[in-house]
């Protein structure tokens, strides 16, 4: 997945935590995760399924 033209969109927590939080963009099949931070930094790409059980997991705790 090029990322490099994706639109990302930040966290609604974003201003809550001091603008520390991840940043995600969609495609039809990955949705990719980066750093707000470090937005030219590494990006973590999965699927859309593995996206959806991380969330699941994140909201469990």
């Amino acid at each position: 997945m090029d990322v490099t033209s994706a639109v990302w969109r930040k966290s609604s927590y974003t201003t809550a935590n001091g603008g520390n939080c991840v940043e995600l963009a969609s495609a039809p099949d990955m949705v990719a995760v980066r750093d707000s931070k470090d937005p030219d930094g590494p990006k973590l790409l999965v699927t859309r399924r593995e996206f959806r059980r991380l969330a699941d997991v994140i909201k469990s705790l």
